[in-house]
Order: structure tokens, then C-alpha cells, then sequence
């Protein structure tokens, strides 16, 4: 029987499933250590940020249909070359980063929910027990996971949501005054350049747009509506949560500080049941990513192409990537803190966002799409990338050096994978087969 099309609310409701995932749990009180009282300004920056990506994952998108998402765009802009075989490293190795900062996230969560102090050791010992614990998941397999993940969505979007209602009746106004001096509005860029990662989700409406009702025109409009839903919720989060706690408390707590956040007007019992649904959130998106996006990212940066559907199989045949993206994760859990990790996400997606940006202005004659609009949301883009480079030079040198010491090692490495293996990449469209959400998260019953 042939596969029903979905319609714009199903393609909005995975996109704000996605990103409104274990981000806003994790790196909440590194926004406010940046930028204190300017948080909420943060992520609407972050958010305005996103809608000028967005438009070109929109043209994109609703024309060219794969499962290599921006991999595709960028080779149907500049071709097959190293640079492009750089970014489909890169890819895969922001699915790496991403787990280390979900284990981060579940190992403070953890910690404060158990009453145990967040030292070094007691958050390593959980942190790479989590890695492996979905490791040999991913790699056994779990139908009772697969099924349970699309109900983790609902009980983490009902938390948050029951955050926002409870808690905005109790916030206190002095805490949310804006600051206003050079040096705070400088570092609410700083934040908003961090706090971008969080809206990053929309890009998998993209990668299934054969799958969409009309994708010419439902595409940019599932992109945009759920980008404006999510910057409501992480607004009106950050709100709450500084308004309630203080930008003191949440940085004391930035480990935890969404749960922390809710004792005010709920008590241990608001900070329990935010805790549980990190864990929930944390633990969905370390065995999601595992399993839907590392995987698939790795065939693609070692073979140039991926495999046609997304099958939790793909490990069998590649499984040394199962264990170098577990290990990779772990290490960097390990050395990095939250903001060291955050930034260096940012770092990668930054840059293939703007290699996106470049491939659409040069198919601009192919697909829909103003250059001039273009050619400022690159513009943009690109003041946000410098932003966070000085940001990380400024306060985390280690990070500064690690991103681009990734960008290089990943360039000379394509150099030399590409000349021994002859390896290219191919543009390919999908065709057939599963519904949507089996095809983004593969074992997903809904």
C-alpha cells in the first residue's frame, strides 16, 4: 500500500519535535552566564538568526529532495571536491558533539535529581555510561525504545509547557530589567551565537520533502511556522526561568538549571518532575542521534553516498562507526564543558550553513530565491560565525583551537581519504518506500 503524503501540521510537529529537544535543558544557564538579564533577547536574536538560513533551506529544499539534506545543496552548488567532502565530515562530526553535550545534560540532571555532588568523577562515571548504555542499544536493537521515543516528545513538550504556565504568574520583574551598557550588548550576540544551535532541527523537514503534500509550497511554510513556534516556547522559557530564579541562580545551577529554575513556584516537586524530563529529553536524543543521524552521516563522509533507507541494519555493515562515534562523544563529555561543547557546535553547523547560503546564491538561477536577500542572510551568517570565533577566543581559547584544529585535521583528512579510495560524492534523489517518521527516525512507530 502506498505511503500517505503528510500534510503541514505532521511536517511542523516533527520539526518542533526535534528541535525542541534536549538544547533547551542543557545549555540554559550557559546563555545566562553570557548574557545575564538578556537571555530572552538571546534566543530571539538566535531565532531571527535562523529564519535567514531557513530561507534557503526553504528554496532548496522544496526543489531538490535527498536524504543528504545540506550535503545535497552543497554539491549541486560547488560539486564534488574536498571542501564538500570536508563538510560531510563535519556533519558527521556534529552528530559527535551533539551526544557529548546530551550526555553532559543527563549526567547533571542525574546527579541533582540523586542529590549526588556534580564533581569531575561521579559526572564522567555517568557520562560514558550513558554513551554505551545506547551504544549497545543501537547496536542490538530495542523496539520497546523505538516505540517509546515518540511519547518522550509529549511528556518533554508537556513539561516545558507546564513550566511556562505555572511559572510565569510568580516571576519577579527586576530580574528580567534589560542591560543596556556596550559590554552586556555585545555579550547577548555572544549568546545569541551560542543559543542558534537550539533551532537547528528545522533543517530535517528538507530531508523529507518527497514525503510532503505540494513541497514547493508546504516545505518553507512548515520550516517557518515551526521555527516561530519554537522561539515562542524557548522565549517564554527563559523568561520563566530568569524571572523566577535569577540570572545567579541559573548560573550557580547551570548544569540543571531548568529544574533548578522551577523550584520557585513549584518547590522540590517542580524541580523533580523538570529533572525527570531532561532525563527523558537527554536520553531520547543521545539514542535518536546515535541511531538517526550519526550513522547515516558516517556512511556518507567514509562511502560519498548514503544507504537507501535508514535501517538500524546500517551499523551491521558499518559498525567500527557505531564505536568511533560512541568513543568520540565520550572524550569529548570528557574534556569540554558545557559552553566548550555548545560553541563548538555552533562552530560546525556555521559553517555549513554558509556553504548552504553560497550553493543557493549560485543555483539561484535553478531554484527560487532573491540574490540580494541572499546575499545578506550570508552576510549575517557569516557576522554570527565571526561573533562566536571571538567569543571563543575571548573566554574559551581551548575551544577556539580545538574547532579549528577540527576544520583542518577533517580537510587534510578528505585529502587523503578521497585521493587512497577514489571516494566521490553523489547526488542522489529518494525515491519509495517508508513514511516520514520512519524515515527520519527510523524505528519510530506513530
Amino acid at each position: 500500500m502506498k505511503d500517505k503524503k503528510i500534510g503541514l501540521w505532521e511536517a511542523v510537529s516533527m520539526a518542533v519535535g526535534t528541535m525542541i529537544g534536549a538544547g533547551i535543558f542543557s545549555i540554559l544557564g550557559v546563555g545566562a552566564q553570557i548574557c545575564e538579564n538578556n537571555l530572552p533577547v538571546a534566543f530571539f536574536i538566535a531565532a531571527l538568526v535562523s529564519l535567514s538560513v531557513a530561507y534557503s533551506y526553504a528554496k532548496l529544499g522544496s526543489v531538490y529532495v535527498s536524504n543528504a539534506g545540506p550535503i545535497e545543496f552543497i554539491i549541486r552548488g560547488i560539486g564534488d571536491n574536498p571542501f564538500t567532502g570536508t563538510l560531510s565530515i563535519l556533519m558527521w562530526f556534529s552528530y559527535v558533539i551533539s551526544i557529548s553535550l546530551f550526555a553532559k545534560a543527563f549526567g547533571g540532571y542525574f546527579l541533582a535529581l540523586i542529590h549526588y555532588p556534580i564533581d569531575p568523577l561521579p559526572l564522567a562515571v555517568v557520562e560514558i555510561f550513558v554513551v554505551s548504555f545506547f551504544m549497545v542499544l543501537n547496536f542490538f536493537g530495542s523496539k520497546a525504545v523505538g516505540k517509546a521515543e515518540f511519547w518522550i516528545v509529549l511528556i518533554k513538550l508537556s513539561v516545558l509547557l507546564s513550566f511556562v504556565v505555572l511559572g510565569i504568574w510568580s516571576i519577579k520583574p527586576d530580574f528580567l530589567k534589560p542591560l543596556l551598557d556596550k559590554e552586556s550588548v555585545v555579550s547577548t550576540f555572544y549568546a545569541a551565537s551560542v543559543l542558534f544551535l537550539t533551532y537547528m532541527g528545522f533543517g530535517l523537514i528538507t530531508n523529507a520533502s518527497e514525503n510532503i503534500e505540494n513541497p514547493k509550497e508546504t516545505v518553507p511554510k512548515a520550516i517557518y511556522i515551526s521555527i516561530l513556534i519554537v522561539a515562542f516556547v524557548y522565549i517564554s522559557v527563559a523568561v520563566v526561568a530568569v524571572g523566577n530564579l535569577g540570572v545567579e541562580g541559573l548560573i550557580k545551577a547551570k548544569e540543571y538549571a531548568l529544574a533548578e529554575a522551577a523550584k520557585p513556584f513549584l518547590g522540590q516537586i517542580g524541580f523533580t518532575l523538570v529533572a525527570v524530563g531532561a532525563l527523558f529529553s537527554t536520553s531520547s536524543a543521545i539514542n535518536a542521534t546515535l541511531y538517526g543521524g550519526a550513522n547515516v552521516a558516517y556512511v556518507l563522509a567514509k562511502k560519498g553516498h548514503l544507504p537507501k533507507t535508514f535501517e538500524r541494519k546500517v551499523w551491521f555493515r558499518e559498525p567500527e562507526g557505531l564505536y568511533i562515534t560512541a568513543f568520540l562523544s565520550i572524550v569529548f563529555a570528557l574534556f569540554f564543558d558545557l559552553s566548550g561543547i555548545s560553541t563548538l557546535i555552533s562552530f560546525v553547523f556555521l559553517i555549513i550553513y554558509l556553504f548552504v547560503i553560497a550553493s543557493h546564491y549560485r543555483l539561484a538561477g535553478e531554484v527560487e530565491g532573491n540574490k540580494v536577500v541572499i546575499l545578506f542572510n550570508f552576510m549575517i551568517i557569516f557576522s554570527v560565525f565571526i561573533t562566536l570565533v571571538i567569543y571563543q577566543w575571548k573566554t574559551q581559547r581551548e575551544s577556539f583551537f580545538t574547532s579549528f584544529g577540527v576544520l583542518f585535521l577533517s580537510f587534510v583528512f578528505e585529502l587523503f581519504y578521497r585521493s587512497i579510495t577514489k571516494r566521490k560524492l553523489e547526488k542522489r534523489e529518494f525515491n519509495g518506500g517508508k513514511s516520514l517518521y520512519r524515515k527520519i527516525f527510523g524505528f519510530i512507530k506513530v
